[in-house]
């Protein structure tokens, strides 16, 4: 499907082609002036009285957008997710769209996320790279649901994993424990309750990251499955976690709708 007209009144009417961002706050931006983004199907009259703040996006008339749902564009960064309350898109990440763009509807992803450390669970140390895999995850229209620390430990490890796959998450991403220390067991914890694995990913993370760091094949990085929740594993610092991620940025959603089998479904929870 591909996006039929882009209007604002406060601007020029039509557009063709702008840059939409957002404030420090929150507020939604339309190349720098601060508008509400909403849309309409095809065929609707648009009356500018009624939005004059906003800028419309015109979809076909089949299109059905719901409460949470995000509209991802092929040829753009741009990431905009649904409020059925305020009845306006907010700029989950900042990009391009034009008149004509091809777009796609993402249903949210139910994430978790699992550091393991032995000192950040102690407060000895900040937890960097959680955080940043729960702003990554957003890019992919991941809402994470749970966040925690565990010690180096592979029944915290193993234990806290099972109880989010029972609760249907789509995805859980563990950063930590990776390596090969005696205290690195994450993929042991991982490996006791998998029923399937997933080598690609792995093998992905390490092929693509040892141009940045020469000793990448050393972390033990793997991704498996546990009922309808796929789970991977991270290197335990934010830039290795970053980078490998990135790696698998392509991947990792279309892994998760197929493990799912209905993309209209976001396991058993709503986002």
């Amino acid at each position: 499907m591909r996006v039929l007209r882009l209007y604002a009144p406060l601007l020029i009417g039509d557009l063709t082609l702008c840059y939409v961002h957002s404030k420090a706050g929150g507020e939604s931006c339309v190349n720098e002036i601060p508008l509400n983004i909403r849309f309409a199907l095809a065929g609707a009259v648009l009356k500018d009285t009624d939005i004059e703040k906003s800028m419309t996006i015109v979809l076909p008339f089949e299109t059905k957008i719901k409460d949470g749902d995000f509209l991802a564009f092929d040829d753009s960064d741009l990431l905009l997710r649904w409020n059925a309350k305020t009845l306006n898109f907010t700029v989950i990440k900042c990009g391009f769209l034009s008149v004509s763009a091809k777009f796609s509807i993402w249903k949210p992803l139910c994430v978790a996320v699992l550091t393991v450390s032995d000192k950040s669970w102690k407060g000895e140390r900040e937890d960097t790279a959680g955080p940043e895999l729960e702003e990554l995850v957003s890019n992919l229209g991941g809402i994470v649901m749970e966040r925690t620390i565990v010690p180096d430990d592979i029944d915290a490890i193993a234990n806290t994993v099972i109880d989010w796959c029972e609760k249907g998450y789509n995805l859980v991403l563990t950063t930590g424990g990776t390596g090969l220390s005696p205290r690195d067991v994450t993929p042991e914890a991982l490996m006791s309750i998998a029923e399937k694995t997933v080598p690609g990913f792995g093998e992905l993370m390490r092929m693509t990251t040892i141009a940045h760091t020469p000793r990448a094949f050393l972390t033990r990085g793997l991704a498996v499955i546990k009922n309808k929740t796929l789970v991977i594993a991270f290197p335990g610092s934010k830039r290795g976690a970053s980078q490998c991620f990135n790696a698998l940025s392509l991947g990792i959603r279309h892994g998760v709708e197929t493990l799912i089998g209905l993309k209209s479904e976001c396991g058993q929870n709503h986002c």
